[in-house]
């Protein structure tokens, strides 16, 4: 170990290189190597670099009715969401999605009651002093603002980690045995990334529609990025024939749910098979 760190490091590349070459010595484990790479990174880091910017923000309306907040949080599953009034720039307050069940079970209470505060923090802001503050005021959220005091975007807490140790598993990470599509209230789908093309076909009942290129993808997520020509960001919308896919949550560059709208069609074995999505407390901001 000695020998790896005997000349002067004078540049982070260095540094990097050394951590290689002692995980291929198995002084540290890869994960150990790739969280000093992330801590690393996230030093260079400002808000802006990791944010959800504000055109692809889910947000709630204060003066919605309970049902349209109640589907809204069922069907985009996220726990917190920054509440506004009047207009998106003004935002009043964070709502946790656990504490809907207040509201249902006092119907009289009033929404701004279970408001959380909403934390403000500069887009220029680093993610190391972002973190430090997360901790310290036990927060998971906060609104992002520009030089002009507008609304740029949010941070959450995982956004800054996973910079750090990666793709962090969620609500939205589900094992193989726990299913891929999932029915939501509207009469939608939740479709996994990882879903195979095969399975798409078959569940909604378009067999035939899959061609021998399409066979060589194996999953729903790597076919589309390529018919696109690049990833989709969490809100892009991708048509195929009556099926309309909407990224909801992307992770690491990857696809990892669509939610998928039939147009002209009811796929009949879905209905009969599969339960609807619940409102899940433990769920990933963005």
């Amino acid at each position: 170990m000695g020998d790896l760190f005997k000349p002067a490091l004078k540049t982070k590349d260095q540094v990097i290189d050394v951590l290689h070459k002692a995980q291929n010595a198995k002084l540290i484990h890869p994960e150990s190597r790739q969280m000093m790479e992330g801590v690393m990174k996230v030093a260079d880091l400002k808000v802006r670099d990791v944010m959800i910017s504000s055109t692809r923000m889910d947000m709630i309306d204060i003066a919605a009715s309970f049902e349209e907040i109640l589907n809204q949080v069922i069907d985009i599953a996220h726990s917190r969401y920054p509440v506004y009034e009047d207009h998106k720039e003004n935002i009043i307050g964070i709502l946790l999605a656990k504490d809907l069940l207040k509201l249902q079970r006092s119907p009289t209470l009033n929404l701004r009651t279970l408001l959380r505060s909403v934390v403000m923090v500069p887009e220029s802001k680093s993610l190391v002093e972002l973190l430090k503050e997360f901790r310290m005021n036990r927060n998971h959220l906060a609104v992002v603002i520009d030089e002009f005091g507008r609304v740029a975007g949010l941070v959450t807490i995982e956004d800054v980690l996973e910079e750090i140790v990666g793709d962090i598993e969620d609500e939205f990470d589900t094992d193989d045995e726990a299913g891929d599509i999932f029915a939501l209230v509207d009469r939608t789908y939740r479709v996994a990334g990882r879903t195979s093309l095969k399975r798409i076909a078959q569940a909604f009942e378009l067999n035939e529609l899959i061609t021998e290129e399409m066979q060589s993808f194996e999953t729903i997520a790597g076919w589309i990025a390529h018919e696109m020509g690049h990833v989709p960001v969490k809100g892009e919308i991708f048509l195929w024939n009556d099926l309309r896919f909407e990224v909801m949550h992307t992770t690491a560059g990857v696809v990892k749910w669509f939610k998928v709208r039939p147009i002209n069609i009811r796929p009949k074995s879905l209905e009969s098979t599969l339960s609807i999505a619940p409102v899940l407390e433990n769920s990933k901001t963005l």
